[in-house]
């Protein structure tokens, strides 16, 4: 079994404890956690799982990673730390670790990824004989592999749109529903992830990947974001109060521009309340959240995926989906060559051994 590491309990580590515990191939060595208050956990109890792993959580980095484990999925944000997480990762495939990860915006696409990062990346990759694979926590999946796939079915493609759409008053994440995205600042606020060039550095790694698969040539990528006010204040159970007046829904695309056209196009609808923007595009059934690729062309294609997790969450499953394809990716990374790895590199295979294993 494959020694596995998991950094990080946040949401999309919670999942990944759960995702590393079930995997046949894996086994689960440390956790690896940076509040004071979950040291000394199981990671049973910090993954949800309902009971105990016999792995207590640690914030001894050094400790773990020099007891020299062959994964490490690391779960820990890289928002508003990227040089941290870039740093954090570069320790662990120096020791070599094969890594699997959400945290890099910048290495979804590996082949077309900024030098200054790519360049030390695959540096300690070599050194240490490790491998990286960058997946998006949004998911990846559902902007890479999977409108990929769905294309296969048609003949003539149009356009090819990646869809999330997605009620915010049930995800546990103030911090980056408040200050990253703005959803209860005034609309003249400017938050961090809608600021010009900000969405093109998280997901054009992704639409450069599509075209790179399509065998198209992107001329540009645009961006266009449109903002709603919420017509009365609501309360969350998980951050409280968003006050009327104040950002309640954001509708954003990224598009890869092919001849002058947006041929590839990421799009993001979010709402703190499903009473804001009608108008836009909302989940099947009015579900709190559903990831939906369109293909346009001939014929026309659409997909919508609905995952839930911790009960009935929708924001839950999206992470649960996006953690375990970062997992399970580790056995087939594990037997490749060191080096950095995109989705195009790494097959979406079956479960196997888990079928009625729960």
């Amino acid at each position: 079994m494959i020694p596995t590491v998991v950094w990080g309990t946040g949401n999309v580590g919670r999942a990944a404890v759960r995702a590393v515990a079930a995997h046949p191939m894996l086994r689960l060595v440390a956790v690896l956690v940076s509040t004071a208050a979950k040291v000394g956990k199981d990671a049973g109890e910090l993954g949800g799982l309902g009971r105990n792993l016999g792995v207590t959580a640690t914030d001894d980095v050094d400790g773990v990673l020099s007891a020299g484990p062959r994964a490490v999925v690391y779960a820990a944000s890289g928002d508003v730390r990227p040089d941290g997480a870039i740093e954090d990762i570069g320790r662990a495939l120096r020791a070599g670790a094969v890594v699997v990860t959400p945290s890099l915006y910048g290495m979804y696409d590996c082949t077309n990824a900024p030098e200054e990062i790519r360049g030390g990346l695959l540096d300690a990759a070599r050194a240490g004989g490790g491998s990286l694979f960058v997946s998006g926590v949004d998911p990846g999946w559902a902007n890479d592999v999977l409108p990929l796939l769905v294309s296969g079915l048609g003949s003539d493609i149009d356009a090819v749109r990646c869809q999330e759409v997605f009620d915010y008053s049930t995800y546990d994440q103030e911090e980056a529903v408040r200050q990253l995205i703005g959803m209860g600042h005034p609309l003249d606020h400017q938050p961090l992830m809608l600021a010009e060039g900000i969405p093109t550095m998280i997901w054009g790694g992704q639409l450069r990947m599509m075209a790179r698969a399509l065998g198209a040539e992107l001329d540009g990528i645009e961006e266009y974001v449109e903002r709603r006010p919420l017509d009365t204040s609501v309360r969350t159970d998980t951050m409280g109060e968003f006050a009327a007046g104040t950002q309640g829904a954001v509708r954003l695309e990224v598009r890869g521009m092919v001849a002058g056209e947006p041929r590839l196009v990421v799009e993001h609808v979010t709402r703190i309340h499903a009473d804001c923007a009608p108008d836009w595009p909302v989940p099947p059934g009015g579900g709190a959240g559903a990831h939906r690729v369109i293909i346009e062309g001939r014929p026309r294609i659409e997909v919508t995926v609905e995952a839930t997790d911790e009960g009935d969450n929708r924001a839950a499953g999206g992470n649960a989906t996006a953690a375990g394809r970062l997992v399970n990716a580790i056995d087939w990374l594990v037997e490749a060559e060191p080096g950095l790895y995109d989705a195009l590199d790494v097959p979406l295979r079956p479960a196997v051994g888990r079928l009625g294993k729960r």
